[in-house]
């Protein structure tokens, strides 16, 4: 894997539907917009969890960006730690979740 200097970080992620994609099926993961990371990256996910929830379920979760030898960026989480799912985004696009953990 590269980028073996970028730390794993806190962020939000969100499930969506993306139809055609010709990637693992329709329902895919990215983080959620205002973060440090881009929202058109793609997260590496248990797909259990992915497919546990309805499609806009939000997780809390430790990842980092990464590339595939040199290939596209995404994003990767570790399937070992643990996920906090924090439910369906919120009314308004100006709220932000919080850890309160």
């Amino acid at each position: 894997m590269g980028k073996p200097d970028e730390p794993y970080i806190l962020m939000v992620v969100e499930t969506y539907t993306e139809s055609g994609s010709g990637l693992h099926g329709d329902l895919h993961v990215r983080p959620i917009a205002g973060q440090s990371i881009s929202q058109h990256l793609r997260v590496r996910f248990p797909k259990d969890l992915r497919r546990a929830y309805p499609r806009g379920t939000r997780f809390l979760v430790y990842a980092k960006l990464t590339d595939k030898e040199g290939g596209n960026d995404f994003v990767h989480t570790n399937h070992a730690w643990d996920v906090q799912v924090l439910g369906p985004p919120p009314a308004g696009e100006d709220l932000k979740y919080t850890n309160k953990g």
